[in-house]
């Protein structure tokens, strides 16, 4: 089994601040998360970020500047730093993990920003 499974998120007021963790576990035969994606209600699942195996970061145009990706050593927890929320970043985030034979989705976590 491939175990993914994204944690952090809640509700906060725009301008405020969330960290999201992605961990994975299980039988990863070497692969590991990698990207970031959210869906908000009656719209598709759009990447946010990028973490390439090289650990180039590559960012959507609605969230540069405000967000950061990041890994840890052992390569099976994936962050995304999210500062500065607006509302329009509300949806549910979810990780990707890709291994040799294909990818996984966690179950993901819901982020609102409201006052």
């Amino acid at each position: 089994q491939v175990h993914v499974q994204e944690s952090g998120g809640g509700l906060v007021p725009p301008g405020g601040a969330l960290r999201l963790t992605c961990e994975s576990s299980g039988d990863v035969a070497g692969g590991f998360p990698t990207d970031w994606f959210r869906q908000a209600p009656g719209e598709q699942r759009r990447l946010v970020a990028t973490l390439t195996p090289g650990n180039n970061a590559i960012y959507a145009d609605s969230v540069k500047g405000r967000f950061t990706i990041s890994r840890n050593n052992t390569k099976n927890r994936l962050y995304l730093q999210m500062d500065s929320l607006k509302p329009e970043d509300t949806a549910v985030y979810y990780c990707k993990m890709f291994r040799l034979d294909g990818y996984y989705w966690g179950q993901g976590t819901q982020v609102t920003v409201s006052s």
